[in-house]
């Protein structure tokens, strides 16, 4: 029990007790595995846990950091770079919309959610842009999460009610191109989270959390020139979600949402005028406290001086959002070798035929001590004139995965072709 508790959290970035509560109190098996303190919305880490190296980064609203297209699910969870850019861009790098091939463009998303352990959860997501002459673009997108049908119990196990969870986010963009080589995107969002509704939980009063956020993204795009042919380089940023905190409760008792930072580096050549190949890389890193170690008393548990838990090594994490940024590149406990163990790479190579069929594959690593997220990638699109299907399969490094071929569908329309057409 205690190994597939662990997986859920890793996971699914379960960032809350009172998130991983609702989800078995839709299976009553995982009520006395998944909570480990019902009574706060704070996630502590224990400090025993943190003696053991085992100290996730966690945020609310962890839907945001679900990849949400076949695409780059395809490559490794790789997509600050691409070439070739479409709707899905407006999610991955504003910035690279201006280069898109079409001017006018929508995708639509699908996922079956953690299929191994319920079967009526499921991510959807939406987006579309339009080119707004050479030089700039707009973009919008809407993600939407649905935990199914849950019933709530109380701590005897009595049935105190139906509810539908749900979270959702909507965004807009913008993005324009300074030069050939340099381009720059902005994003604003939304985001609402009703996992419990408006109830009383086992004496917590809950309430629907609210969050604004935006994206700042840049592209820079240019060629290097290998066997006198000049192959194309693109080298992403995406800084993801800065915003306010969330809360489901009362106003004190805010956390973090899934900050973070994106870089990566695209490279393409052309084999000759029917094949060519793609190979991208993404580096991560949540911009987020990292929970410190606390002082244990002698009388067990955590040290505290008028309640306040004292803290044996790491940084405060009780600090503003931009404070929160800056602090998680050096608050880790465990020192430069816990930070770097909180930067987690996807990476994946692409291979087009004609321009109509195209397979992926990639590699997603993130370190055993963070959540421990390893898995292979594959991809297969295909592209029907004024249409394109594509599809991802996760494939886990070791058995008993929640996600254990999880797949992803993905639709994309050429809005522009079809009003040429007309």
């Amino acid at each position: 029990m205690n190994a597939l508790k662990n997986q859920i959290h890793s996971h699914y970035q379960i960032g809350k007790p009172i998130f991983a509560k609702i989800l078995y109190m839709k299976r009553y098996l995982f009520l006395s595995t998944l909570i480990g303190t019902a009574a706060s919305l704070n996630a502590q880490i224990s400090s025993k846990q943190l003696a053991g190296q085992l100290n996730t980064v966690t945020t609310m609203v962890p839907f945001l950091t679900i990849t949400p297209d076949s695409r780059s699910a395809g490559l490794g969870d790789a997509g600050v770079a691409l070439f070739s850019p479409d709707a899905n861009s407006v999610s991955w790098n504003m910035a690279n919309l201006v280069n898109a091939e079409k001017r006018t463009g929508f995708s639509l998303s699908y996922a079956p959610w953690l299929r191994k352990l319920v079967q009526d959860v499921g991510f959807s997501y939406l987006s579309g842009y339009s080119k707004m002459g050479k030089n700039s673009a707009v973009g919008g997108a809407i993600r939407y999460f649905s935990l199914g049908s849950i019933q709530f119990t109380d701590w005897e196990g009595n049935p105190t009610g139906n509810f539908n969870p749900n979270e959702i986010s909507a965004e807009g963009g913008y993005s324009t191109r300074f030069n050939s080589k340099f381009s720059m995107g902005v994003n604003l969002r939304f985001i609402y989270s009703n996992i419990a509704g408006n109830r009383v939980l086992n004496g917590i009063s809950m309430k629907p959390g609210f969050a604004g956020a935006g994206d700042v993204s840049l592209l820079y795009k240019t060629t290097v020139k290998v066997k006198g042919k000049e192959d194309g380089l693109n080298l992403g940023l995406n800084i993801q979600n800065i915003g306010s905190k969330m809360t489901y409760t009362d106003k004190d008792n805010r956390d973090f949402i899934p900050t973070n930072l994106k870089l990566g580096v695209g490279y393409k050549h052309e084999i000759d005028g029917f094949n060519k190949i793609g190979v991208y890389a993404d580096i991560n890193k949540l911009l987020v406290p990292t929970r410190p170690s606390y002082l244990q008393s002698y009388r067990g548990g955590d040290s505290t001086i008028s309640g306040v838990k004292q803290i044996g090594s790491g940084r405060d994490p009780n600090v503003g959002t931009i404070q929160g940024m800056i602090q998680s590149f050096y608050d880790a406990p465990g020192g430069l070798k816990e930070e770097l163990n909180e930067f987690t790479l996807g990476s994946g190579v692409e291979y087009w035929y004609m321009d109509q069929f195209v397979g992926r594959a990639g590699v997603f690593y993130e370190n055993k001590y963070k959540g421990g997220r390893q898995y292979a990638t594959f991809g297969l699109g295909f592209k029907y004139q004024k249409m394109a299907l594509d599809v991802a399969m996760l494939v886990p490094f070791f058995k008993q995965h929640p996600l254990a071929n999880q797949l992803r569908f993905s639709l994309l329309f050429d809005i522009g072709a079809l009003s040429d057409d007309k």
